[in-house]
């Protein structure tokens, strides 16, 4: 009798547990969606769409201030950060140019969270995380909300680096916040300009996972997502990243891989020990991994290199190509030039998109590594939102606003070019059949009306 109630409860666990997994996978709960890959299965999203006429457009909805997050959703409620300058300085700097400058605005900002309404767009609730001077200053193109919320149903995180990071419930109620000192995420190589921060943070099971590399002591943390416990901190050795960590689960074990230029590699998700690393490629890291089909892929950019890289889940120990390799035993496949240096790489039916900031769009075969079409997108500036994928398409996103279709699979095709009439640098989301961008002034729900 005991074996038979210990067998029903196994099947109970199995069950509830395949069921979480498909509720999650149906959210968007974090930067590029579920595990960031930045894709949907099931879903019925359109190619066609005029923000003039509201042709397809089911909802527009103004939010103040300046921010690059990306909505995240979950069932009805939607979720997006925004830093109100006093000063009413809420521009950017777009296009491709290689300034460094900061923007110089010491005004005191307005640091929010808002919570829509994901059917109507209706504002359901906003708060005030907190209200100051910027501890740091952004750069032209940048925003000091660039880091994308994330959620799990029960709580929703917001970080805005050296400015804070906040827990509150679905209804907006406070649950824990912390503090933290300067956090200048800067370019190793010129300690006097700041930039900003904007990796974002990632809830799995009961922990939350930050990545915080900076021009100090850069560390990787978990918290307990409850009440805000630190549970495990680990240094690392590295320069500024914007980059946001991703986990994934193989074997029964949970790991944590982050982006890097001396410390690329993964962790424990339970210790936060390191399991392996590489280092080498672009010294600007700024796209986060994406893991599929027991592939890591990796890319950066900035100065000699700009490589892709294609790990194996199982590696261990140091894994730095030689100088003159291009795989080795846990290194399935890369290239040396050609990653991108903004835009997370998206790995959809196959095949890996990866789309450079002047519109270059490059597919290889995920497994293998062969270049199946390089092709322009056209002379629209520069490109700095992440594609994400549904229903056989692929959607890039210029920052001038156009937003391309590209038919997804080895043969390149530009279904529909649409214009959002607005600064483009968020990544969208995607949830059931409907896509929602977040542009300079609003959130826009697109879908066939």
């Amino acid at each position: 009798m005991k074996q038979l109630l210990f067998t029903a409860f196994l099947l109970v666990c199995i069950v509830f547990s395949a069921s979480s997994q498909e509720n999650y996978l149906n959210q968007w709960p974090s930067f590029r969606g579920p595990f960031a890959l930045g894709f949907v299965e099931n879903s019925k999203t359109i190619s066609q769409w005029d923000v003039e006429t509201d042709k397809n457009v089911l909802w527009k909805t103004s939010i103040p201030g300046l921010g690059h997050s990306s909505p995240v959703i979950w069932n009805d409620k939607m979720f997006i950060s925004t830093a109100i300058s006093s000063s009413g300085d809420n521009e950017v700097k777009i296009g491709l140019y290689g300034d460094g400058d900061a923007v110089e605005d010491e005004s005191i900002h307005e640091f929010k969270l808002y919570c829509l309404d994901k059917n109507s767009g209706e504002i359901l609730w906003e708060k005030l995380a907190t209200k100051n001077v910027p501890k740091v200053k952004r750069h032209t193109k940048a925003s000091h909300a660039d880091g994308t919320p994330a959620t799990n149903g029960k709580y929703v995180v917001v970080f805005f680096g050296s400015n804070g990071l906040f827990c509150y419930n679905m209804d907006g109620d406070l649950v824990w916040k912390k503090d933290f000192d300067k956090m200048n995420a800067g370019p190793y190589n010129a300690p006097e300009l700041e930039w900003g921060f904007s990796s974002s943070p990632i809830i799995h099971e009961d922990k939350l996972i930050i990545q915080c590399d900076y021009l100090g002591n850069c560390f990787l943390a978990a918290y307990d997502i409850n009440t805000g416990k630190e549970i495990w901190q680990t240094p690392r050795e590295e320069v500024s990243t914007w980059s946001s960590p991703t986990v994934f689960e193989k074997d029964g074990k949970t790991q944590i891989v982050v982006n890097g230029w001396k410390h690329m590699g993964g962790y424990d998700f339970e210790t936060g020990a390191e399991i392996w690393k590489m280092s080498g490629g672009g010294d600007i890291p700024t796209p986060t991994p994406v893991i599929v089909d027991d592939l890591i892929f990796i890319n950066n950019a900035h100065g000699r290199y700009s490589p892709i890289y294609a790990v194996k889940t199982d590696a261990k120990g140091d894994i730095t190509l030689d100088k003159d390799e291009t795989e080795n035993e846990s290194i399935v496949w890369s290239v040396k030039r050609g990653g991108a240096y903004m835009q997370t790489p998206l790995i959809y039916d196959g095949y890996l998109y990866n789309l450079q900031g002047n519109g270059s769009l490059s597919v290889f075969n995920a497994t293998s590594g062969e270049l199946m079409y390089k092709e322009s997108l056209g002379s629209v500036g520069g490109f700095t939102a992440s594609g994400v994928a549904a229903d056989g398409k692929v959607y890039l996103c210029s920052e001038q606003g156009d937003v391309f279709v590209v038919k997804a699979g080895p043969e390149f095709q530009i279904i529909e070019h649409n214009k959002m009439n607005d600064v483009l640098m968020a990544s969208p989301a995607i949830n059931g059949n409907v896509l929602y961008f977040r542009t300079q002034k609003s959130v826009v729900a697109v879908g066939a009306k």
